[in-house]
């Protein structure tokens, strides 16, 4: 047994703020933990020999038995130090805590391969992460002593991902597991692309440094490029198409980036690392975790709980959506998260109330408290709502058509067709906040104002007349746009957007005592890249000046529009730097050239058999 030691910033779960590890090499650790854990490091075999390296934290006290808390990471057990378990009070109540570091990451053996493949079929000494957490858990329940023969399985981000590929690891001592913002799809809906457009400044911030390949077993941490301007839109603006990125920044070193650009559709590459599709005979109980705010994997979150849902009829399945940015909730009270406050500390709430009585009943048969199928937090109205089913059952879809006049109405518009057009010039897309931000996302721009782009003319703008009583949507959107396109490519951001009546001041007053009116708080956006609007795997390009359907599913929202707000829809074809720019023409991005980028008219068609609408799920009652 080694000494206690070493200690991370509290809980680097976040992709960008696990890289930078600052306080990685500090050799400190919690006094509590210290007082009452034991700390043991070992390697564990695999079935084909490869070792990896897991800590394990034991209570001191010897009385009674302890299930096991298990969580694998890409980014260092180190970084577990100060704070055992999802939640600051999981140390008093009684478990053994185990971290590993993956294969191929940190100072475990093997090679690291990024959200490696599950191979359903694998036999002998064949591996993937799903055999890695049986093996893991299998030494666990045997040789760490005083154990109760029960484990569950959670983590946050990428250490979703591994809690997804532990559930298929079938492993009967995993009786729970807890995939929270679960990685799942990087082509569809997480972390790296959108439908299919490329969120090249996430991307690039987290495989510049993530993405090193590591020669030998380390501790030490790879760092991200450092850009050396705070002015992320201007430094990719800059550099211009994708392939500059590679030559000039980051000299071919990365091999996933790499990779990634050999793959601009949603191929056999891609397809084969989506766990959803193997997400049948689930045994443990699930409760699936995420942020309504998460910048990177809310896509992951809601489809994990879905394809559980659709596959296992009968599991014990949970959701539980806050209104948090990515990971909020293991390391922040989850009070407020930009301009907006909730009135009460949410990710607090969640430990005590829904995690915490989750694994004590599955782990330890204290069932006192029935816990709801789906725990959603309601914007708007600020509070917390349980369901029997996500989506409730009770929503009706509700079409917002677009209208002249920047109007949007219930009513389909009595005019014949029409439509509102805007010139789209990739060399001065639209930002997607306002002001200077990294070439990551800025954590609040998922609910961040948007006046600055209603301002501009490459966005159109749709809104209602002041509503006269609450309105609240749950569940998915979708929009119907009717478009056409002077180019041959092009990308389709939608945006729903909650406005404040022109006489209330802004969520977060000017510090100079001025007070606005019209605060445009973005409740939900997403982009489509066009080529992909009838199949992801084969891309089809525009034909200039034909009237063509696309269809943008926006994420699921739980949010009530008060009663003298209106409700706006915005739409705009870039979106920059949070998605690369789309060059207009038809080519490989991922290949092209700075001559390829050029200026396109878009136009968006109202009225008649060929009018764009947006879909609302509506629940009755409003706010409750």
């Amino acid at each position: 047994m080694r000494p206690l030691h070493r200690s991370a910033a509290p809980l680097l779960i976040l992709l960008a703020t696990s890289m930078a590890g600052p306080a990685a090499a500090q050799d400190t650790v919690s006094n509590w933990v210290r007082e009452h854990y034991t700390q043991t490091d070992v390697m564990i075999p695999m079935r084909d020999g490869v070792r990896l390296f897991t800590t394990i934290y034991a209570p001191r006290d010897t009385a009674g038995t302890y299930p096991v808390l298990f969580t694998r990471t890409p980014y260092a057990t180190d970084t577990f130090l100060q704070v055992l378990g999802p939640g600051p009070t999981y140390g008093a109540e009684g478990f053994i805590f185990a971290y590993q570091d993956v294969r191929g990451k940190y100072q475990s053996e093997g090679e690291f391969v990024n959200i490696r493949p599950f191979n359903p079929k694998k036999t002998g000494t064949q591996v993937d992460e799903a055999s890695d957490t049986y093996d893991t858990i299998d030494w666990l329940v045997k040789n760490v002593r005083r154990n109760n023969g029960k484990v569950a399985q959670f983590g946050v981000s990428y250490l979703g991902f591994y809690t997804t590929m532990g559930i298929l690891s079938g492993h009967p001592a995993l009786v729970a597991a807890s995939p929270q913002a679960p990685v799942t799809d990087w082509f569809i809906g997480d972390d790296f692309h959108h439908n299919g457009a490329f969120f090249v400044g996430d991307a690039f911030a987290f495989l510049s440094g993530f993405g090193k390949p590591r020669p030998a077993p380390t501790r030490a941490r790879e760092h991200g490029y450092v850009t050396g301007t705070p002015d992320g839109y201007a430094f990719m603006v800059e550099a211009g198409a994708l392939p500059n990125l590679n030559t000039r920044y980051l000299k071919g070193g990365i091999p996933f980036w790499n990779e990634l650009m050999q793959h601009p559709n949603y191929d056999a590459w891609w397809q084969a690392r989506s766990p959803l599709q193997y997400l049948k005979g689930v045994r443990p109980a699930v409760m699936v975790v995420g942020g309504l705010f998460d910048a990177e994997d809310l896509w992951g979150t809601v489809q994990t709980y879905q394809a559980i849902e659709k596959q296992n009829p009968g599991a014990s399945n949970m959701l539980v959506l806050g209104p948090w940015f990515h990971g909020q909730w293991w390391f922040d009270e989850g009070s407020a998260l930009g301009d907006q406050q909730w009135g009460s500390a949410t990710s607090t709430w969640y430990h005590e109330n829904v995690e915490l009585p989750f694994y004590n009943c599955y782990l330890k048969g204290r069932c006192d408290r029935k816990l709801a199928e789906a725990y959603v937090f309601e914007t708007g109205a600020n509070q917390w709502r349980t369901f029997d089913s996500w989506p409730p059952a009770a929503v009706t879809p509700v079409s917002m058509y677009f209208g002249r006049a920047d109007g949007l109405s219930r009513q389909a518009p009595a005019a014949a067709a029409g439509f509102d057009e805007y010139v789209s010039d990739p060399n001065h897309p639209v930002p997607y906040v306002d002001g200077l931000t990294g070439t990551r996302y800025r954590r609040d721009y998922m609910l961040a104002d948007q006046r600055f782009a209603w301002r501009r003319p490459d966005v159109l703008s749709y809104e209602t007349e002041p509503l006269t009583e609450d309105v609240t949507i749950a569940g998915e959107i979708r929009a119907r746009l009717f478009v056409s396109t002077t180019g041959t490519d092009a990308d389709w951001v939608v945006k729903l957007i909650d406005v404040y009546p022109d006489d209330m001041p802004d969520p977060k007053p000017n510090p100079t005592g001025a007070r606005f009116g019209g605060y445009q708080q973005l409740v939900r956006a997403e982009i489509m890249r066009g080529r992909y609007r009838n199949s992801f795997e084969k891309p089809q390009a525009f034909v200039p000046g034909k009237v063509t359907k696309v269809e943008v599913v926006l994420p699921d929202a739980l949010h009530t529009f008060r009663k003298g707000h209106r409700i706006m829809v915005q739409v705009q074809s870039s979106w920059f730097p949070l998605a690369d720019r789309n060059p207009q023409t038809f080519v490989d991005i991922y290949q092209a050239k700075d001559s390829d980028f050029r200026k396109a008219t878009h136009r968006v068609y109202r009225g008649g058999n060929t009018g764009s609408v947006i879909v609302l799920p509506v629940l009755p009652g409003g706010a409750r």
